[in-house]
């Protein structure tokens, strides 16, 4: 496999840490994330003075000679195809897409075409993030299938680690709308007592929980307190539907990004989203809350209400600050139509 050689000399007053050093030291232009780095380490792809070294955590002193191997980006089996995007932003290095709701962003076992990716390679063509050893568009973050809106991809390797840099520091902005069951009130005794959940000011509901596999279901998400990766949600009320109120739409924005995150966040404080097969639960409609027509549009709806909204990031080449918005998709709007009706 055709692969390419960085070699540079470690700067004074190293960080105790290899892969801190080298993320520190590496030329820019290479393009190496320290996660990237790390995995680089262990596959014993990065010699220090000569010498293989395969631990992230061991020392390097100042002055040593460093030589690293990267493998060239080879061809994806990935196909492209020609379909339709709503692209919001394009430049040389990154693509805001607008996904509608139904689109898978990777191809996987059961989904291996007419995703994302596939529209995206045939958008591209050799324009492709190499990132991982295979050239492919840069799929920086993801949002579930039955979730629509905004998703960044990047072009180049220097686009896609600077942007997994903005993702890992949190720096990203993110809001989402979410139309859910109940309506959060930090008067509520009950939401009082969810473990993990607390009021801020502003009625700003903030969920703090770890994440992780559920030990049954594989293909869900669930709450622990111990264990899993560490989740931040916050939402707030934005509209309440009903008489009484019994739905919310609610703007939902990220500290972290976790699969399902905002989705079994909500549900974990009992408000789950409308439409939700996962996470929702079979709520039952209070007979009078809404009218005929209204109750008819909820039960009718076939996905989790939750939608990409807001993306904000800093251009990982240019320093520029970035900002795209993307109105409510035209099925939650027709949802809010009728129960505003």
């Amino acid at each position: 496999m055709p692969s390419r050689h960085i070699h540079f000399t470690i700067d004074a007053a190293p960080p105790p840490r290899l892969d801190k050093a080298l993320a520190r030291d590496v030329p820019e232009e290479a393009a190496l994330s320290r996660t990237r780095l790390a995995r680089l380490i262990t596959s014993g792809a990065v010699l220090v003075d000569g010498v293989a070294q395969v631990d992230p955590k061991a020392r390097v002193a100042a002055g040593a000679g460093v030589t690293i191997t990267v493998e060239e980006a080879q061809e994806s089996h990935i196909l492209p195809e020609a379909i339709p995007l709503e692209i919001v932003h394009e430049d040389a290095d990154v693509i805001v897409v607008n996904k509608p709701a139904g689109m898978v962003v990777h191809p996987a076992p059961g989904t291996p075409s007419g995703t994302l990716v596939n529209a995206l390679l045939a958008h591209c063509g050799a324009e492709l993030s190499g990132v991982g050893g295979t050239k492919r568009p840069g799929i920086v973050h993801r949002i579930d299938k039955d979730t629509s809106g905004l998703l960044v991809v990047a072009k180049s390797d220097a686009a896609h680690h600077g942007l997994a840099a903005q993702f890992e520091a949190h720096t990203v902005e993110r809001y989402y709308q979410a139309l859910v069951h109940g309506v959060p009130d930090g008067n509520d005794p009950r939401l009082r007592g969810v473990k993990g959940t607390r009021f801020e000011p502003g009625n700003i509901l903030k969920i703090t929980t770890q994440l992780a596999r559920h030990r049954t279901d594989r293909q869900r998400q669930a709450v622990v307190f111990q264990g899993g990766r560490h989740a931040v949600t916050r939402a707030r009320n934005v509209a309440s539907f009903g008489d009484p109120p019994t739905l919310a739409l609610m703007e939902c924005w990220l500290e972290t990004g976790r699969t399902h995150q905002i989705r079994v966040h909500l549900a974990h404080a009992g408000h789950g989203l409308v439409g939700d097969p996962t996470y929702g639960g079979k709520r039952k409609l209070p007979v009078r809350a809404f009218s005929e027509t209204a109750a008819g549009a909820i039960t009718r709806f076939s996905r989790q209400a939750l939608h990409a909204a807001v993306l904000g990031f800093v251009h990982p080449l240019t320093g520029a600050k970035l900002r795209f918005e993307a109105p409510l998709p035209a099925d939650m709007t027709d949802l809010l139509a009728a129960l505003r009706a």
